[in-house]
């Protein structure tokens, strides 16, 4: 396994070989059992729970566990003999392999299928489809928190407050009320004059409910239009009346799948599937033409989904899916609220709302472009071509080939020979993500490749080490580099930052929002760095190449992230054995963007039920 590839060269003789599970047990023994013997456990937690092979698959969640509280150094407890950073990332790392082995041995699993709320974003958009009414109806609602791999879709977050249930019944009268006014969406409720109440209201339900509903479904319906009625309401207000509790329903605001009462994993419901395939690529519910795939019982066939993929991306929606996932995988949707750049220290980026919006629409749309182009994923490292505007290319200080007569406008364009914005990490929405609001950061950049690009978050610091001390005036200037090396001479930080900085120093040529410099504090900048393997590198493009050497560790993390918003869940265990063969076909098919959507929705978890005994 490549995870801990850019930190080791291998996972270290302590823990190779055939003998590996015994030499964690021996790891066990000595860091752990004067805390967790079976008579005094700390914690509840029993060094015996894990002391057979058994448990790495019968319990591989305590071992999950026990691996990320000893990689994070939160044991064994300080004030004794504690182990070097190196032995628990080799422990953590073996640990991480073995449980993953053991829970694929039986071949990948369908996973969980939770109930999940819509959340705000595509609680908006599936009324705008519904209605056809374009206004952000949602965001009266409460802000979504991220769960699962980090996303606000996340089943597990997902909750309804009695606030949410407020905001939905004044939402529902707000779109009934728009919809009896406004042309368009009164005739998508009323396709026709001479339509009897009750096809009228069967029709509506089955959109809204996203599948086809019995008149049992509708009875209750009924009854509320009859209600209106005998008050003297007209015909079609008595309609909206009825509608209106459709739009508060749990069978509106929920996505829920037919349960499977069976043992063994089934495929999904056809109807059910067009949700996922919708709610993952456009954030809304499925068009007409799903619904028609669905009904004919055709949508579970590998060849017609590999044909929709591409055709449901070039739909306007998929922006909204590009949207979303991008600025919550490279959390650039911090721009707008505590990652704000000093006014005072950068007034360029304080004064012009549209440089603001190109910054942060600019990773959004190059992903979007790449998913169109069905380009290589690999130009999320390094590419050739960005997206720019006028705005953009005056903040690099380089001419780029922008059409003249669009040049506020979002262009993709090839950088000239030599150009340094090639990639995620020459935008300045990471690079302005991963500083402070007063200067940037070596340490937040190294770590936000770590986690962002390469899914090996470094452990939290240790407590009470003091922050990097600021240059106070009168004092002798000194560039970040120097004030980090001072920090760095603190035992307790010198293990993890000669982990994160060399990253963070290659890209010390870009300021806090992004522009480049070749001096900091009227000093050259030093943008040398060199991993703990002995790789050495200068700059964001030998930096750029360090990350194409461990494109595959790359490729999994972006994997095991779109395939978490696509389920809208937390992994499993089981998940892993998935992202390995998602992993595989995007390499078999030179790692082109479209290679990813697809294995994600013909993969197991996406299109199967798990089973009662799972």
């Amino acid at each position: 396994m490549l995870r801990y590839a850019i930190f080791l060269t291998s996972i270290g003789a302590a823990f190779a070989g055939t003998n590996s599970f015994e030499t964690a047990q021996d790891f066990l023994k000595r860091n752990c059992e004067k805390c967790h013997h079976e008579k005094a456990a700390a914690g509840g937690f029993k060094l015996n729970l894990v002391s057979t092979k058994t448990s790495l698959q019968t319990d591989g969640e305590k071992w999950k566990s026990l691996a990320l509280r000893v990689k994070n150094g939160e044991m064994p407890p300080r004030g004794g003999a504690v182990p070097t950073l190196d032995d628990r990332e080799q422990f953590s790392q073996w640990v991480e392999s073995a449980v993953r082995a053991e829970a694929c041995s039986a071949g990948i699993g369908a996973g969980p299928s939770p109930i999940r709320r819509l959340n705000r974003d595509e609680y908006s958009a599936t009324l705008r489809d519904l209605l056809d009414m374009h206004l952000d109806i949602g965001h009266a609602l409460p802000v979504d928190g991220a769960g699962g791999e980090g996303f606000d879709n996340a089943a597990e977050t997902l909750f309804l407050s009695p606030l949410h249930s407020e905001k939905y019944m004044e939402a529902a009268k707000f779109a009934t009320d728009f919809a009896a006014k406004e042309y368009k969406s009164h005739g998508m409720i009323f396709e026709k004059k001479d339509h009897p109440p009750q096809l009228v209201l069967k029709r509506f339900l089955t959109r809204a409910f996203r599948r086809p509903v019995t008149d049992a479904e509708v009875a209750p319906y009924l009854t509320l239009f009859q209600a209106a009625q005998k008050q003297g309401e007209p015909v079609q207000p008595s309609i909206l009346f009825a509608l209106r509790a459709a739009l508060v329903s749990p069978m509106f605001l929920y996505r829920f799948e037919p349960a499977n009462e069976s043992k063994e994993p089934r495929l999904l419901d056809q109807y059910a599937l067009a949700s996922r395939l919708s709610y993952f690529l456009w954030g809304s519910m499925p068009d007409e033409f799903l619904f028609d795939i669905a009904a004919a019982g055709k949508l579970q066939d590998p060849e017609v989904l590999q044909q929709i993929i591409p055709r449901m991306m070039k739909n306007d929606r998929s922006l909204g899916f590009t949207q979303r996932f991008a600025e919550q995988w490279l959390r650039t949707r911090e721009l707008s609220t505590d990652k704000v750049p000093d006014a005072k220290l950068f007034p360029t980026y304080a004064a012009s709302e549209d440089l603001r919006s190109d910054i942060r629409l600019q990773p959004v749309l190059f992903l979007r472009e790449i998913f169109l182009q069905n380009l290589s994923l690999l130009n999320l490292i390094d590419s050739t071509h960005t997206i720019a505007t006028k705005q953009l290319a005056t903040l690099f200080d380089e001419k780029l080939p922008l059409n003249p007569n669009a040049a506020s406008q979002p262009q993709w364009v090839e950088l000239p020979k030599g150009s340094r914005r090639g990639g995620l990490l020459g935008m300045p929405a990471v690079l302005t993500v991963s500083s402070y609001p007063y200067r940037t950061s070596p340490v937040l950049r190294g770590a936000w490749i770590l986690e962002s690009m390469l899914g090996t978050p470094p452990p939290p610091p240790p407590p009470n080490v003091p922050a990097l001390e600021e240059t106070n005036p009168g004092s002798t200037k000194m560039t970040v580099r120097e004030r980090l090396a001072q920090h760095r001479q603190n035992p307790n930080c010198a293990g993890c930052h000669s982990r994160i900085d060399p990253m963070g120093f290659a890209l010390e040529n870009y300021d806090a929002i992004g522009r480049w410099r070749d001096q900091d504090e009227g000093k050259p900048v030093d943008n040398s760095g060199e991993l703990l393997d002995g790789t050495e590198f200068n700059g964001p493009a030998e930096l750029k190449q360090v990350l194409l050497d461990r494109k595959d560790l790359f490729v999994r993390n972006l994997a095991s992230k779109m395939l978490g918003y696509a389920l809208g869940r937390g992994l499993t265990l089981k998940d892993g054995c998935a992202i390995d063969s998602i992993v595989a076909q995007v390499k078999s098919k030179d790692y082109k963007a479209q290679a990813l959507l697809e294995a994600i929705v013909l993969s197991v978890p996406f299109r199967y039920q798990a089973g009662l005994k799972q």
